[in-house]
């Protein structure tokens, strides 16, 4: 007999049937409203018109931002997709990462100031960057099924948890590693506490918090993918029905797919930052 028996699980279960649900429900159904709404318009602009039109701009993009190379890859991973008839999911999982990747910047960037800003802030936020960094990522999908449903919805705000933390870290040590000596200089020439973190800061914290975003992407791209198991569309779905099949082939197509968007989104967003290596 085990003296020392605390009964989580049932007082959790208890807290989510009777009060977390029952409360809160017409909450999580507006975020689900709003973000469902914020997926299909993504979606749709994404899967909106020839498959040809989006690969030009993208290749363009690529070249732009990242150079020829990264372009010719681009090519020729968009001639992969198209070859395989995986064009529709690409764009889907493209969509998810989109939005998740949107609402961890937003959310991420501020409250990586606000730690950087706020050594009070920043004891309470590390704890919970961990938390969130080390808890398995299926863990995810439980709650998330359970206060949204199944689809692309839940995918969104699991993916959006685990890829935060980067961003928030990373914004954290952007913010702190800049040179003190140029912020007493700003300091001594009268600028505002505003006018110190948006013209001094913030400026030279970018190549810094691109590289968080840089892996805030790529960690959403994962998440995306494990999503399937709770009804997201795209790529990852392919892969998940290559495993239930047994299917070889099936899954390797969609592994493909998956690795070719993940090292396009990786060469952009490398190519975006500043500070080039």
């Amino acid at each position: 007999m085990n003296y020392f028996y605390f009964p989580l699980e049932e007082w959790t279960n208890m807290f989510v049937d009777d009060w977390l649900i029952p409360t809160l429900g017409g909450f999580f159904d507006g975020i689900r409203a709003m973000i469902g709404w914020v997926l299909d318009i993504v979606a749709s602009i994404l899967l909106w018109g020839p498959p040809e039109l989006w690969a030009i701009i993208i290749i363009a993009i690529a070249w732009k931002t990242a150079g020829r190379g990264v372009a010719i890859f681009t090519l020729i991973g968009f001639l992969y997709l198209g070859s395989v008839d995986l064009w529709v999911e690409g764009m889907q999982t493209l969509s998810i990462v989109i939005v998740a990747t949107i609402f961890s910047i937003i959310i991420g960037i501020p409250i990586g100031i606000w730690s950087a800003k706020s050594k009070t802030a920043d004891r309470i936020i590390r704890p919970i960057l961990d938390f969130m960094q080390t808890l398995p990522s299926f863990v995810y999908l439980i709650p998330a099924i359970l206060l949204f449903g199944l689809g692309g919805v839940p995918a969104v705000i699991s993916t959006f948890v685990f890829a935060t933390p980067p961003c928030v870290r990373l914004t954290n040590l952007g913010i702190r590693q800049v040179p003190e000596d140029v912020v007493e200089a700003a300091r001594a020439f009268g600028a505002t506490s505003w006018q110190m973190l948006t013209k001094v800061q913030f400026p030279l914290a970018i190549p810094t918090m691109m590289a968080g975003i840089n892996q805030t992407i790529m960690l959403a791209l994962s998440m995306a993918v494990i999503a399937s198991m709770i009804g997201a569309p795209g790529l990852g779905n392919i892969v998940l029905a290559g495993i239930s099949r047994v299917n070889v082939g099936l899954g390797l197509i969609g592994g493909l797919g998956i690795v070719v968007l993940a090292i396009i989104l990786d060469r952009i967003t490398q190519g975006l930052n500043p500070k080039k290596t």
